[in-house]
């Protein structure tokens, strides 16, 4: 069976993070500082893309 990409469980904000971190096993932890780093580095594009990210995972409920 196929994993689905969906909102974690561990939510600090929308469960995006946690949804991820989920999916590829890892700890949701190393996903939030990725995250933020890549935020900082692209200079405010991962909020967008976080916003992205969480309409598509709750459609996939």
């Amino acid at each position: 069976m196929a994993k689905k990409l969906k909102l974690g469980k561990n939510k600090i904000l929308l469960g995006v993070c946690s949804g991820i971190a989920e999916y590829l096993d890892i700890d949701s932890a190393i996903i939030r500082i990725l995250w933020v780093l890549g935020t900082i580095v692209s200079i405010g594009f991962g909020i967008l893309l976080y916003l992205v990210f969480w309409l598509i995972m709750r459609s996939n409920k």
